[in-house]
């Protein structure tokens, strides 16, 4: 039975075509159209997840290159999927008094919202099919359908040059990870004949070409999730505004990069020095993202380098593997998701209210917005993993895959978790805290109730944690390929686990209560980043190749001859290329002409006499 697939997919797919629409005719109509089609999807979520998953649905799609159209609703894409419909909802509430107040500030048309809503619902249907997709292809189409619609959100004010270029910069960084994928897909199927996934992992085994097929698609996943060296690209997109930041930065886009490795962790594991890479990159970004966010003041890209950071215990724990290692993963992107798309809309009611995105001249807003306090507050102790939040359990979940690792991959858990702490209480404390230094205007309470909504749950998740472990538990089930069962709970004893926290919060509380130590430091060290990191060779990369566009131009529009051979000399270099490329043997039989070859021949001459006839006129 695929009932819940198929309501999921199409209403999931039709709601962007809908609100659309319905803005078209009147711009109003966009957000409740748009709201009520993100509620029907979360509800087709729920009933799915009601209905214990396992629903598939397998139709023909090209059946003579073997193409089908594979949709499965299994433990993985169900909790993706949740959080795709649960957290766009949440954001397009916000977003409904969000967007007019935001396009007013700028002096445009409130038309204008009917295009932010339709984006954010087609990458809320982009994000559904590729979490439901079974088939490599159809992955690679919602895959490179979800950098369409985040180009268009990141580019929202489109009228800002900085908004202009974080938007080609994250559809460049990803869309040629997107190429990487699609070499990875053909390669597997050039080796196992197919392109469904399951099949391909019953089939694949250990070997360099398998190898090297699955690096390109884990390349594509770690470029996605904004994961060292392409973390660049993600503290650039927060010149979208707040609601696609909450949105696409902490519970969806980057969330497809880790996804995929989830979903490929069965090819992955072929290859043990692919998941020890995983590691590596997963720490590397942890201490980058880190770093960089103890030194930002600014709300958004402080939340943006978090956002690295977090995902890079992601990345850990399914290079880690196993039991705590797969489920702990869906674990914590779920705790992580609640928490940060909370932060994330914070940060814009606060700066709504008070007209400042600088912690220097923020502070003491709980005294006149209690609500927005209370429930960001909780949103960023369960991002700190502090007890009696659901945070808390993706941290015991973390440090029990470190610690079957060995002493300093626990050490090295210790210190990001330690980081973490730091930052979360450096953002809230920052702008709640202390004196007020910028008083708080009135702001409409659809901007402070979904914050309080996903604090809430931030907080019912550290006290009854039964659902959400049991939504990790299937999503790790699908990656490990057999049951991971988790038992999150609270211990009052000195089991290893509660020691890493408690090292944890020590730690963090020091770096907290030293921050004048240690602050010039870090951003010293931020800016050599700005400086010599990978975002330098990125703009060099870009400058060369304008550089190389602007002389084939300049060649090219010298005169007809010169356009044509533009065309016609790299056409006829790749037929060759292909030519060569293709295995000819036993494919043509040399012999006599019969009757029925006689329209071919026909048609090859004319197509001989049309070339030679065509180098016969002198003028053009």
């Amino acid at each position: 039975m695929g009932e819940p697939v198929v309501v999921l997919l199409v209403v999931a797919l039709l709601a962007a075509p809908a609100a659309a629409f319905a803005g078209l005719r009147r711009p109003a109509l966009a957000w409740p159209v748009g709201i009520a089609a993100a509620a029907l999807a979360f509800a087709a979520a729920l009933w799915g997840w009601a209905g214990g998953g396992g629903t598939a649905i397998d139709l023909p799609w090209a059946p003579t290159w073997g193409l089908r159209l594979r949709f499965a609703l299994d433990g993985l894409s169900l909790l993706y999927a949740l959080l795709a419909t649960g957290i766009g909802l949440a954001v397009l509430v916000y977003g409904s008094r969000y967007v007019p107040l935001h396009l007013a500030h700028q002096g445009r048309p409130p038309a204008d919202a009917v295009r932010f809503v339709a984006f954010v619902l087609l990458f809320m249907g982009a994000m559904v099919g590729l979490v439901l997709a079974q088939d490599l292809l159809l992955i690679f189409l919602f895959w490179d359908l979800t950098a369409v619609a985040s180009y268009f959100l990141i580019g929202f004010d489109r009228q800002e040059a900085r908004s202009r270029e974080a938007a080609l910069m994250a559809l460049l960084v990803t869309g040629v990870g997107a190429v990487a994928f699609l070499i990875g897909a053909v390669l597997l199927e050039a080796a196992y004949g197919t392109y469904a996934l399951p099949e391909l992992i019953a089939a694949a085994e250990p070997g360099a070409g398998t190898s090297v097929a699955v690096t390109l698609m884990a390349v594509t996943a770690l470029a996605k999730s904004a994961q060292a060296p392409f973390h660049f690209w993600l503290p650039r997109a927060m010149a979208a505004p707040t609601p696609v930041s909450a949105y696409l930065h902490s519970a969806a886009m980057v969330a497809a990069g880790v996804f995929l490795l989830a979903r490929l962790h069965p090819l992955l594991r072929l290859s043990e020095a692919l998941l020890d890479a995983l590691v590596a990159i997963g720490f590397l970004s942890m201490a980058v993202g880190g770093a960089l966010a103890l030194a930002k003041d600014e709300l958004k890209p402080l939340l943006a380098y978090s956002t690295v950071a977090q995902y890079g215990y992601v990345v850990v724990m399914l290079g880690l593997g196993g039991t705590y290692g797969l489920a702990g993963a869906a674990f914590y992107v779920l705790a992580h998701a609640l928490a940060k798309s909370a932060l994330f809309l914070t940060a814009g009611a606060v700066t709504e209210a008070t007209g400042e995105k600088d912690l220097a001249r923020l502070g003491g807003l709980w005294r006149e917005m209690p609500l927005l306090a209370a429930g960001s507050g909780a949103a960023a102790a369960s991002l700190a993993a502090l007890p009696l939040t659901i945070g808390f359990f993706k941290d015991e979940l973390f440090f029990a895959a470190a610690l079957e690792r060995g002493p300093v991959v626990t050490g090295l858990a210790v210190v990001g978790a330690a980081s973490t702490f730091a930052y979360a209480g450096r953002f809230w404390g920052g702008v709640f805290l202390g004196p007020v230094r910028s008083p708080a205007g009135p702001i409409p309470a659809a901007l402070v109730l979904p914050v309080a909504a996903l604090g809430l749950l931030s907080l019912l998740g550290g006290l009854v944690v039964g659902p959400a472990a049991r939504l990790a538990e299937g999503a790790g089930a699908v990656s490990f390929g057999a049951p991971t069962p988790i038992h999150p709970a609270y211990h009052f004893d000195t089991r290893p686990e509660n020691l890493c926290a408690l090292a944890a919060f020590t730690l963090g509380g020091l770096l907290l209560a030293a921050q004048p130590v240690w602050r010039p430091a870090v951003a010293a060290l931020a800016r050599l980043g700005e400086r010599l990191g990978p975002e330098r060779g990125y703009r060099g990369a870009l400058a060369s190749l304008n550089r190389v566009s602007d002389a084939i131009h300049r060649t090219e529009v010298r005169d007809l001859r010169s356009k044509v051979a533009a065309v016609l000399v790299p056409g006829g270099v790749l037929v060759v290329a292909a030519v060569a490329a293709t295995p000819t043997e036993g494919a043509f039989v040399v012999g006599g002409l019969a009757g029925d070859d006689l329209p071919l021949t026909l048609m090859l001459a004319v197509a001989a006499l049309a070339a030679l006839a065509a180098t016969v006129p002198h003028d053009h």
